[in-house]
């Protein structure tokens, strides 16, 4: 119908403000009707069902699965736009056999994320959570003023990084790395070459490398790509970070390696599942630095991505190309 407004559902207010100043969400309220999820826990799936009723649009976050089931009850549904760069939550296959568009938000991330995971590396190699504790504990004493084997950690000058996955953000982490004096292999699916990144097979990557840094997306091909085999080749004391995707890492394997010692240590920003279970034996590493999924959470970088994420779904509702859509191949008209 002519000059009928499209409805949208948000599942959450986003930060940040739109290029004229005003709150990020302000462009998608003037030219739809608009709900946002204002709770402070995530909407359940039957919630988001019944929330979606009737909208075209969905603006959702990386928490909120939409899968074939949210997607098949959605009749009105033309556009999906996630605040995120993974697309792990959501049925791309179902929403494009619907002819849904399904958008994104890479490249604005890039830099905040490869930040994080060499803050972690730097964090686990030398130990600055458990010097912390140290500190707060009261154990750094006037009998410990200094002691020369204490709270010893690994250099990172000379040593040899090995990047799993050499898309923007294993090639910003190799930049980084650089510019610590570090050696630097990796490994992509894509055999795609990078300068400055020696490439290596994925085995030989593992054996060789004193670090490794995960940078590749959750398909099948990569789900356990570190498992306990894998992790068994590396070498003794190396250290592993993963920015990536929890179901990367098998976690298990991790725990058990950390704990016996043929790993130095790890950080970790992403889980299997999130938040991270009570029952993880990860929580009983003290060689290892966790985050709550903080990849990208820098007040620009988190701005940007909710702008580019309303940009996608005005777009989509306007019949046009997404800026940034994971399904190209999905052609719709206004």
């Amino acid at each position: 119908m002519v000059g009928k407004r499209p409805r949208v559902f948000v599942t959450s207010e986003l930060p940040g403000k739109a290029v004229d100043g005003r709150p990020v969400l302000d462009p998608l309220r003037e030219i739809a009707d608009c709900r946002v999820w204002n709770r402070a826990e995530m909407p359940q799936p039957e919630a988001l069902r019944q929330e979606l009723s009737g909208c075209e649009g969905l603006l959702c976050l990386l928490t909120d699965r939409v899968d074939r089931a949210v997607i098949d009850a959605s009749a009105a549904l033309t556009t999906i736009s996630s605040c995120s760069v993974g697309v792990d939550h959501i049925d791309v296959t179902a929403a494009t056999e619907r002819g849904i568009a399904v958008g994104h938000t890479p490249g604005v991330l890039t830099d905040a994320t490869a930040d994080l995971a060499f803050g972690l590396l730097l964090a686990a190699a030398r130990r600055i959570p458990e010097a912390d504790r140290f500190v707060r504990d009261h154990r750094w004493t006037p009998e410990r003023r200094w002691e020369p084997r204490m709270l010893l950690g690994a250099d990172l000058s000379g040593a040899t990084l090995g990047i799993v996955g050499l898309g923007p953000i294993g090639q910003a982490m190799a930049r980084r790395a650089h510019g610590f004096g570090m050696r630097v292999v990796g490994w992509t699916r894509s055999q795609r070459p990078v300068d400055g990144v020696e490439a290596v097979s994925f085995p030989r990557l593992l054996e060789i490398s004193d670090f490794v840094s995960v940078h590749v997306a959750l398909v099948d091909a990569t789900r356990n790509l570190l498992d306990a085999a894998a992790l068994a080749t590396m070498k003794p004391g190396a250290l592993v970070v993963n920015t990536s995707r929890g179901g990367i890492v098998d976690e298990d394997a991790l725990a058990r390696a950390l704990a016996s010692g043929a790993l130095g240590a790890a950080g970790v920003d992403v889980f299997d599942e999130e938040p991270l279970p009570e029952a993880s034996p990860l929580r009983e590493a003290q060689n290892i630095v966790l985050a709550p999924h903080i990849g990208s959470a820098t007040y620009r970088t988190r701005e940007s991505m909710a702008r580019l994420a309303v940009d996608n779904l005005l777009a989509g509702l306007a019949g046009r190309p997404l800026p940034q859509c994971v399904n190209p191949e999905v052609r719709r008209r206004a």
